[in-house]
């Protein structure tokens, strides 16, 4: 008997393999958990014995490599998941030397933007979503976010007018495809709402893309809508109904709050630029035509005011109420004033042809918010009873005048 040797027990059951001695009598077996047993000679037999021949060494090593091979991380030598998350758990940890990580430098990395199907197009809008629907008449708490709903980055700047003056709420960057946070709106916040604007550039990161011209809108906003549940609407968006406006959709712009009339113009007569030619007045027709302006007229003046004119044809007298044709200057005065002075004008002209049974009188006062021509509308329903009215011609004058006819 010798060290190494597998060895059982006569008397008991068990066994294990020869890791020593101890004197003449007693030998120190050792079992499958490593753990050494003391017992006399007499009471182990060998069961095998060790083979060192050279042979036997070459293919215990060819073993033992072939069993490393098959060996994966959840099973190293035989030894459980357990045992193996030991390892190292044991070693002291020298806490005086210092972290290698800068955690003070700015993470630079940045994900590629994941794109979706369709989403090329410009498509953004402004949205104020209440916190508690319910209580809207009370206490209304809003909270305002820009949603970009394209493939797109944007750079954005949220505005609010002040008078004449805007200042800046928010400005920063969207990723494509989210909804970015702006701000919170409360009570008094909802009340002091008039306009708004947003500008947008958008742009695509680390790739090619369409350039998009710039969008800058401006939104007028209507205080009472906040409180009115039926105002709110259900998106895709949110999970609560908001108030949603649009910016950007398909790259189509908002129509801007403020329209330009000669571009709008421009717009409604395009295309009909020949059949203009070819109904082109004769001779006897243009010399009826009366120039709209002559050498002593100048805006303002009473007498002779140049936004007053004759069609020709018919005699009708033509009034244009834009702000800009009945006054030299808009600097400093407020909506009302303006709106007050285009009444006067309107009432003059009124008072001044009432006598004239069948005259015919168009008002240009163009279409924008129609607060105009809703004023228009209720003086002639309740001071000027007698007359009549209608929309004049759309191919001469769009969709922005009134004709009134005198029947007193």
């Amino acid at each position: 008997m010798k060290i190494g040797d597998k060895v059982s027990f006569l008397s008991e059951v068990g066994g294990g393999k020869v890791a020593g001695f101890q004197g003449k009598n007693i030998v120190l077996v050792e079992d499958e958990d490593g753990f050494q047993i003391p017992m006399p000679v007499n009471e182990v037999v060998v069961v095998k014995q060790d083979d060192y021949t050279t042979a036997n060494v070459i293919n215990k090593r060819a073993e033992a490599e072939e069993h490393r091979a098959q060996e994966t991380p959840l099973n190293r030598g035989g030894r459980s998941v357990k045992a193996m998350m030991q390892d190292g758990q044991d070693e002291e940890v020298d806490m005086t030397v210092e972290d290698t990580v800068d955690d003070t430098k700015e993470v630079t990395y940045r994900p590629q933007a994941v794109e979706r199907q369709g989403g090329n197009q410009l498509s953004a809008y402004l949205a104020f979503v209440p916190e508690d629907v319910k209580e809207l008449i009370n206490n209304p708490k809003f909270t305002v976010n820009l949603v970009n709903d394209c493939n797109y980055y944007l750079k954005y700047t949220y505005l609010q007018a002040e008078g004449n003056s805007w200042t800046v709420l928010s400005e920063g960057e969207v990723e494509p495809n989210t909804v970015l946070f702006l701000g919170e709106l409360g009570r008094e916040d909802v009340n002091h709402l008039d306009r708004v604007s947003v500008q947008l550039i958008a742009y695509k990161r680390e790739k090619p893309f369409i350039l998009k011209p710039t969008v800058d809108v401006q939104l007028r906003l209507d205080p009472v809508k906040f409180y009115k549940v039926h105002t709110m609407q259900v998106t895709d968006f949110f999970e609560s109904p908001c108030l949603l406006y649009t910016l950007v959709e398909n790259d189509k712009v908002a129509r801007p709050l403020v329209l330009d009339a000669k571009r709008l113009k421009e717009e409604m007569y395009a295309g009909k630029q020949t059949d203009a030619a070819a109904q082109a007045p004769t001779a006897k027709q243009r010399e009826q035509l009366v120039s709209r302006y002559t050498d002593d007229q100048s805006k303002g003046n009473k007498r002779n005011s140049p936004y007053i004119r004759h069609r020709g044809l018919d005699d009708a007298l033509v009034v244009d109420l834009h702000a800009e044709e009945i006054l030299d200057t808009t600097q400093g005065m407020k909506p009302g004033e303006i709106l007050d002075y285009q009444l006067k004008i309107f009432r003059d002209t009124m008072n001044a042809h009432l006598n004239h049974k069948g005259q015919k009188i168009v008002f240009i006062h163009g279409k924008g918010e129609g607060v105009l021509r809703r004023a228009l509308i209720n003086d002639l329903t309740y001071r000027y009873k007698k007359c009549t009215y209608q929309d004049a011609s759309f191919q001469e004058y769009g969709y922005g005048a009134t004709m009134v006819t005198i029947n007193s």
